[in-house]
C-alpha cells in the first residue's frame, strides 16, 4: 500500500485572511498498490507504454477487486469531511420540491412528467376530464431505482405505447409495449436495443435502431454497425426486418429512422461519426417504394423537420454554418433543388414546430431568442420571453391549439408556460415552490480573450454582494466539444454551491455549438488544444478579476468535459486547487476501440489515422501525460461501473497513473458508482450523495473546516 499524509489547511473564518489563521490537520491516505502489467504498443514507429491495460477488462475479478479497494480508500477519506452530512442534508432539503414537465396530448389524454420532490425517477401522469392518474412509475421498475425510463412513444391513435428502459445506467435498452388504456403488457419485450428512438407507423408497428450484440463484454466491446429495424405488433423480434444498415460494405455507426407526422415519409439518417449524416426518404404510403437519396455524403448535418404533402422542410448547416431551413419537393430532393425558407443568420438556429407554425430558436451569445413563422415563411412575431436565459419547447402536433414552453437560467428554476400561437400571448402553466430566492443571486456574461486572441463568452453566477477578494470558492465548468452548447439552466446542486458563497462560472468554449459549425470545428482534431486554451484563459480571467485564486479554484467537467479537466490539470497543474473529472475520455490513444467510441473521431481524430494525429493525441492524452514528480491538484475522479459510453477504464487508468506519480500532498481519489452508467437516469438519492461528496471534497481541500453558510434547518423525518 502506498501511504501518504495529506496536510489539509483549515480556515478559522469563512475565508482565509492571513497565514496566522490557518491551522493544519494530517489525514492518512493509503493508496492501493495497483499492479503494473506493462503492454507496449508501437504506433507509427513510437513505443507507447500502457501500465494498466488490465483495468480495461470489466469482467475480471482483479478489476472488480481493484474497484472495491479504491472505493474503500475514497469513502474512508470522504467520511472524514466534517460537513459532508450537512451538505447532503441541504441538498436533500432543496431538492424536495415538486417538479412538473410540460404536457403533451395523446389519444384523448394529457400526459406529463412529475416528481413529488425526492422520488428517484420522474413519474408519468395523465389526466382526462380533470381526473389525474399515474400512468407509468419508473420507481417501481427495480428495487434500487437504478432502472430508468427512456423514450416514450405512442401509436397514432394513442392506444398503444412503446417505451424503453435502461438497467443500471447502461446505454443498452429494452422496449416494452403496453395497452394505453389498461396499462397491461401486450407482447414480448424487445431486447438489445441501443441509441434508438421509437417511431410509430400508424398503429401497426414502429421503427427502432440497434447493433448486433457484441462479442466479449457487452459494456466495453466495440459496436460500429448500427441498423434500423421495423417491429410489427404481434410478431417476434427475431423476425424484425432490417430496413437500413445491413450491408457490411456500408458501415454506419449511428442510424436513425422516423416518420413525418402524416406517416407519409420515413426519414433515415446515417452517420459514421457524431457530426455529418447521409439523408434518405421513403414514401411509405406507396407499397414497395424505393429509398430516395437526399444527401449521399457526410459534409453536413441535415434532417427533415416537417412536410406538407410532398413539400419537405429541412434544417441544414450545408453552406450555412449557423443552420438554415430549406424546402424541396420529395420527388427531387437533392441539394441543387433546395430553396431557402428561413435563411442563415449570424446566430445559430434550432427549429421546432407545432399548431401549424415554425418556431426558430436562436442562440444570441448562448441566450435564447425565439421567432415564430408560418408555413409560407412569413415572420409572425418575436416571442418575448420571460427573461434572459434558455427557452425550450414550442413543439406539438399540427392540430394543437395551444403549445407549451419552458424557461430557465442559472439562478431561475425551470418554469413552464402555456402559449397561444394565434396571438402570441402566454400564461404561467407551472412554477416551482422552492426554498431558493433567485433575487439574491446575479448572473453576468463577460467576454475574455483566449491564448490566440479569440473572444470567448462566459457566464458567472454568484450571490449578490460577493467581495472580489480572490478568496471565493469557485467552480469553473466546461465541455467544449461535439457541437454541444452550454446555455443557462438552473441546477439545484449549483444553487447549494452558491449558497455557500461559491462562484459558478461556465465559459462557452470552442468545440461547442454556441456560434455554429465554425466554432465547433475550431475545437476539433488538430485544433483541440484551442478548447484547453480557452478553459485555461477562463481560469486566468477569474483569477485576474479576483473572483477567486488558484487556492480556491476547482475545475469540473464530464465526458468530453472530463477530458477537458484531465488535459487542463496535466498541462497546468498549479492553476487550480481541485480537479473534478467525471466519466472522462482520458486515454486518447485507445478511446476508439471501445463500444461506439470510434464515432467520436470527427472531434478527436484517432491514433491510427496518421502520424501527425497520433503525435497530437499523445501530446495531450491525460493518461499519457501524467508526469512523475509533479504536484497535481486535489483530484476526485468520478465514474460508473456500468458506463458503456465512456468506459470506466479511462478513469481507472488515469487514477492509477496519478496515484503512482503524484509528488504533492493533495489527495488523488476515484469514486466509482456501482450499478450506474454515464449519468442518464441516475436515481436522485445517488445524485445527492455524489454532489455531497464532490462539494465536500472541493471545500475541504480549499481549506474550509466548516461550511461558509451552514444550513439552518434539517430535513423532517
Amino acid at each position: 500500500m502506498k501511504k501518504i499524509l495529506i496536510p489539509v489547511l483549515f480556515a478559522s473564518a469563512i475565508f482565509v485572511s492571513c497565514k496566522e489563521e490557518i491551522k493544519q490537520r494530517n489525514i492518512e491516505v493509503n493508496y492501493p498498490e495497483t499492479t503494473k502489467n506493462v503492454v507496449i504498443d508501437t504506433i507509427f514507429g513510437t513505443e507507447v507504454v500502457d501500465n494498466y491495460r488490465w483495468l480495461e477488462d470489466d469482467r475480471s475479478k482483479e478489476t472488480e477487486s481493484w474497484v472495491k479497494t479504491e472505493n474503500e480508500v475514497t469513502f474512508d477519506y470522504l467520511n472524514k469531511i466534517p460537513y459532508r452530512e450537512q451538505l447532503k442534508s441541504r441538498l436533500t432539503e432543496l431538492w424536495n420540491y415538486e417538479k412538473v414537465g410540460t404536457p403533451f396530448k395523446e389519444g384523448g389524454y394529457t400526459y406529463f412528467y412529475k416528481n413529488d420532490g425526492l422520488q428517484n425517477q420522474y413519474v408519468v401522469y395523465r389526466k382526462k376530464d380533470d381526473k389525474e392518474e399515474v400512468f407509468l412509475d419508473p420507481n417501481t421498475f427495480s428495487d434500487d431505482a437504478t432502472t430508468s425510463l427512456g423514450t416514450l412513444s405512442f401509436s397514432k391513435d394513442g392506444k398503444t405505447v412503446a417505451y424503453s428502459i435502461s438497467e443500471g445506467g447502461s446505454d443498452w435498452r429494452k422496449i416494452i409495449i403496453i395497452d394505453a388504456t389498461s396499462k397491461l403488457i401486450k407482447e414480448d419485450t424487445l431486447v438489445d436495443v441501443k441509441f434508438s428512438g421509437i417511431s410509430w407507423y400508424k398503429n401497426e408497428g414502429f421503427y427502432y435502431s440497434s447493433y448486433d450484440k457484441p462479442k466479449g463484454s457487452q459494456l466495453s466491446a466495440k459496436t460500429d454497425q448500427h441498423k434500423l429495424y421495423y417491429h410489427k405488433l404481434g410478431t417476434s423480434q427475431k423476425n424484425d426486418p432490417v430496413i437500413f444498415g445491413e450491408k457490411a460494405s456500408e458501415k454506419h455507426r449511428y442510424v436513425s429512422g422516423y416518420l413525418t407526422e402524416d406517416n407519409k415519409y420515413l426519414v433515415i439518417t446515417a452517420s459514421t461519426s457524431t457530426s455529418g449524416n447521409k439523408l434518405f426518404i421513403k414514401d411509405v404510403s406507396i407499397e414497395n417504394s424505393k429509398l430516395i437519396t437526399v444527401i449521399d455524403n457526410f459534409d453536413s448535418d441535415t434532417y427533415v423537420k416537417e412536410n406538407r404533402e410532398s413539400k419537405l422542410y429541412l434544417v441544414t448547416n450545408l453552406k450555412a454554418a449557423n443552420k438554415k431551413v430549406v424546402t424541396v419537393d420529395a420527388a427531387n430532393p437533392t441539394v441543387e433543388n433546395w430553396k431557402d425558407f428561413i435563411p442563415e443568420t449570424k446566430n445559430v438556429l434550432s427549429l421546432n414546430s407545432g399548431a401549424g407554425y415554425f418556431f426558430a430558436e436562436y442562440m444570441v451569445d448562448a441566450v435564447s431568442k425565439v421567432l415564430q413563422y408560418d408555413f409560407d415563411g412569413n415572420l409572425i412575431r418575436e416571442v418575448k420571453l420571460p427573461g434572459v436565459g434558455s427557452a425550450g419547447g414550442f413543439g406539438g402536433k399540427t392540430e394543437d391549439k395551444e403549445l407549451y414552453f419552458s424557461f430557465t437560467n442559472y439562478n431561475t428554476p425551470n418554469s413552464s408556460y402555456k402559449f397561444n400561437p394565434k396571438d402570441g400571448t402566454y400564461e404561467s402553466y407551472w412554477k416551482p415552490t422552492i426554498n431558493f430566492n433567485s433575487d439574491d443571486y446575479v448572473s453576468n456574461q463577460v467576454f475574455y480573450t483566449s491564448k490566440d486572441g479569440t473572444k470567448v463568452p462566459m457566464i458567472i453566477t454568484h450571490k449578490k454582494g460577493v467581495e472580489l477578494n480572490g478568496k471565493n470558492p469557485t467552480i469553473l465548468y466546461g465541455y467544449g466539444g461535439f457541437n454541444v452548447s452550454l446555455t443557462p439552466s438552473f441546477s439545484i446542486a449549483n444553487a447549494v454551491w452558491m449558497e455557500q458563497g461559491g462562484v459558478y462560472a461556465v465559459p462557452n468554449l470552442r468545440g461547442g455549438g454556441e456560434y455554429g459549425k465554425k466554432w465547433h470545428d475550431a475545437g476539433t482534431q488538430l485544433k483541440k488544444q484551442n478548447v484547453f486554451d480557452d478553459f485555461i484563459a477562463a481560469a486566468e480571467y477569474l483569477i485576474a478579476e479576483k473572483y477567486t485564486s488558484s487556492e480556491y479554484l476547482a475545475i469540473r467537467g464530464g465526458s468530453n468535459g472530463g477530458l477537458l479537466v484531465g488535459a487542463t490539470m496535466t498541462q497546468r497543474p498549479g492553476l487550480m486547487k481541485v480537479a473534478l473529472p467525471a466519466v472522462g475520455v482520458l486515454d486518447m490513444l485507445r478511446y476508439h476501440t471501445f463500444t461506439a467510441g470510434a464515432g467520436w473521431s470527427y472531434d478527436y481524430g484517432t491514433a491510427d489515422q496518421s502520424k501527425e494525429m497520433f503525435d497530437y493525441l499523445k501530446g495531450y492524452s491525460p493518461v499519457h501525460n501524467v508526469k512523475k514528480g509533479t504536484k497535481y491538484p486535489a483530484t476526485l475522479i468520478t465514474t460508473g461501473d456500468h458506463d458503456d459510453r465512456v468506459v470506466p477504464a479511462h478513469s481507472f487508468k488515469f487514477a492509477a497513473e496519478l496515484q503512482e506519480k503524484q509528488a504533492g500532498e493533495n489527495p488523488v481519489l476515484i469514486r466509482i458508482e456501482t450499478n450506474a452508467g454515464h449519468g442518464a437516469g441516475t436515481p436522485v438519492t445517488k445524485t445527492i450523495e455524489q454532489y455531497s461528496d464532490i462539494f465536500g471534497f472541493t471545500l475541504f481541500n480549499m481549506g474550509f473546516d466548516q461550511l461558509p453558510n451552514p444550513p439552518k434547518s434539517k430535513i423532517k423525518s
